[in-house]
């Protein structure tokens, strides 16, 4: 049987779209519970890891009832003339950003949080504007967080079961992505083809966490003095 490539691509396809989005909005949040003193930064912060410690598949009944024809996301993407979002890779996207948000924005946090107050001060005591001191001096410090939330959040989108297979269901194509296919595989009772993708997936798992650690470890150096 010839090996099937699709859930491969689909699924580099979604975490790279993932990733992407959550490195845009996780940003600011993470900017903002680091930076902020406000008595609900707590609530905030327990919203974003609410999907550290609630069932895939719970999160995905809820994003399914939310964004289905009669739900209330639903109603507004077909008033904006989107459609519905489930069964459709854009609502894997939808789930995916949802279901990592924690995996970017805790690291981002931390690491704006080790900058301390004092590289802003001085930048700003040189009349840079705010955009040029998160741009010039944030980003450059804190590089090791953003790597560490670009790699987690790839791998845990890459890793996804029970979300995606509750919001994209199982379409070849559209949204059987590698963990979908595993399991199809196990049910159909195709080990061969079951444990090619799951060793890979293995594999690669073990290579980005290697990757991960040697290059944060050589980040953390050269910024030692």
């Amino acid at each position: 049987m010839a090996f099937d490539w699709q859930p491969v691509w689909l699924t580099l396809k979604l975490a790279g779209t993932t990733t992407l989005m959550l490195l845009i909005i996780g940003t600011p949040i993470a900017w903002w519970l680091a930076r902020t003193r406000s008595w609900y930064k707590q609530v905030l912060a327990a919203v974003v890891a609410l999907p550290l410690v609630l069932p895939p598949t719970v999160l995905g009944f809820y994003l399914l009832i939310l964004l289905s024809p009669k739900g209330v996301g639903g109603q507004l993407t077909q008033a904006l003339g989107l459609g519905t979002l489930p069964f459709t890779f854009s609502g894997l996207v939808f789930a995916s950003v949802l279901y990592s948000l924690p995996f970017v924005v805790q690291p981002l946090q931390n690491a704006f949080e080790a900058l301390g107050r004092r590289p802003i001060e001085v930048a700003a005591t040189l009349r840079a504007s705010p955009w040029d001191r998160f741009m010039t001096v944030v980003i450059p410090l804190a590089r090791p967080g953003f790597l560490t939330a670009a790699v987690l959040s790839f791998a845990h989108t890459v890793g996804e079961f029970g979300v995606v297979l509750m919001i994209g269901g199982n379409i070849p194509g559209e949204t059987k992505v590698l963990s979908v296919a595993i399991y199809d595989y196990v049910e159909t009772q195709e080990y061969d083809q079951a444990h090619l993708l799951a060793a890979g997936m293995l594999a690669f798992s073990f290579l980005v966490l290697m990757t991960l650690y040697v290059v944060n470890g050589r980040l953390n150096r050269s910024h030692q003095p």
